[in-house]
């Protein structure tokens, strides 16, 4: 006899899930800093925002990594297997990171904080990879609404890690102690996940063999353009965010991970209408007024001198990313059923793969800027005080610059289905 399925507690597990990677985006933003002023300047001056970026995009390589494997085999090793794994993750990778934090600055330092992040970043791609088809599987009439609820923990998670970031250096304790911060719900997603009973996918309910589901990638040849798609939408959304606090710190003059608790809650409220705005618009209108938001947001950011300025800017862009993740698979998932697990779990690849390249790429700008405005390197090690913070200003509004086009790219291709999607439904 099968025992019932609790989806009052399958939906909590997904949420604590989510709220866990959360978390831990916003501990990397609030660390992000500490990591280049404390070690990394020491380790190589000239590349330090290089080299944050580097570190950051290992969380993303490991997101990318466990989403491109892990939702291929999420039917044969199980939701439960993916959840665990991701606790792990979280778990080993954070006190690696401490650990490293505490030794001699040499390259063995950078190695293990990547490790540390890469460990994190799988932790991350197995929640997506589990939860996501989780969801979809339960709440097969409302993917839109209950995805977008899903996530509105992913925001939940920054304002907690954020807010207690800000307290544990008002208490001026160590930047580690956020680390520390990711172990507890670690430990309690792991607890869960052990005595929670796990449905199969949509895919297998609906009786589509795994071979079937693979090959639905040649007979589907127009998922492609969903493919790239998401690695706008998820560098839009994405790498400013884990970008913000280093880099509006020097725009604005104030804690940039402030205004990333000030969009995380933003988000956390809108993600629960979703559903409602999807109804009158369509999803994908939804992702093309989002496009406009967010261009103008990202655009205001990098121009922001007081944080008043910085609040109407950031209010924009998290307007405009707030649907972008959830909206993206819930769009996938409806036009690509027989494709299960697996292209809900491309589509996240892609945004993994993307950050990857944005958030190294958007360091080597600021680190440029900062030569260049500094007048060369030697001048650059001699700087400080304000000529120091002029420098680093400019090199972050560079940096943010840069980003703000890429939803503007969007808006032509999300257009273009709008229209077409709405003469099919007329019948025209």
């Amino acid at each position: 006899m099968n025992t019932p399925l609790d989806r009052k507690r399958l939906f909590l597990v997904g949420n604590l899930s989510i709220f866990m990677i959360g978390l831990g985006f916003a501990v990397r933003a609030s660390i992000a800093s500490d990591i280049q002023g404390d070690i990394f300047n020491q380790l190589d001056l000239a590349r330090s925002a290089g080299l944050v970026g580097e570190v950051l995009g290992a969380t993303f390589i490991g997101f990318a990594l466990t989403l491109l494997f892990g939702s291929a085999l999420v039917d044969k090793v199980g939701m439960r297997a993916m959840l665990l794994f991701s606790a792990l993750g979280y778990i080993v990778g954070s006190m690696l990171v401490v650990a490293a934090s505490f030794m001699p600055v040499t390259s063995v330092t950078y190695w293990l904080i990547f490790l540390g992040f890469l460990l994190t970043g799988l932790g991350w791609g197995a929640v997506e990879a589990a939860s996501n088809p989780m969801v979809t599987a339960i709440y097969t009439e409302e993917k839109t609404h209950r995805l977008n609820v899903l996530h509105a923990w992913w925001p939940a998670g920054i304002v907690v890690g954020g807010v207690a970031g800000l307290g544990f250096a008002a208490l001026d304790l160590p930047w580690q102690t956020n680390l520390l911060m990711l172990i507890l719900p670690g430990a309690v997603l792991a607890w869960l996940t052990l005595s929670t009973v796990f449905p199969v996918t949509e895919r297998v309910q609906a009786g589509i063999s795994y071979g079937d589901m693979f090959r639905e990638l040649f007979r589907a040849p127009g998922y492609v353009v969903w493919f790239f798609i998401m690695m706008i939408t998820a560098a839009a959304e994405l790498a400013p965010g884990q970008w913000v606090d280093l880099a509006l710190s020097n725009i604005v003059g104030m804690p940039g991970i402030i205004v990333l608790i000030y969009v995380s809650m933003l988000m956390f409220v809108m993600r629960h209408f979703a559903g409602v705005i999807a109804h009158r618009i369509s999803s994908v209108g939804l992702l093309f007024f989002g496009c406009i938001f967010a261009a103008a947001g990202l655009y205001g950011l990098s121009l922001s001198t007081s944080p008043l300025l910085a609040f109407i800017s950031a209010t924009f862009w998290g307007i405009g990313v707030c649907y972008f993740w959830p909206t993206m698979l819930s769009v996938v998932s409806e036009r690509y059923p027989r494709g299960g697990a697996l292209f809900l779990g491309l589509t996240g690849f892609a945004g993994g793969l993307s950050i990857q390249f944005v958030l190294p790429q958007m360091g080597a700008i600021f680190d440029t800027a900062k030569i260049q405005a500094a007048g060369g390197v030697d001048q650059l090690a001699t700087l400080s005080g304000a000529e120091l913070q002029e420098v680093l200003r400019f090199a972050s509004v560079e940096s943010f610059q840069a980003v703000a086009l890429l939803p503007l790219l969007l808006l032509p291709v999300f257009g273009l289905i709008w229209w077409r999607d709405r003469r099919v439904s007329s019948g025209s």
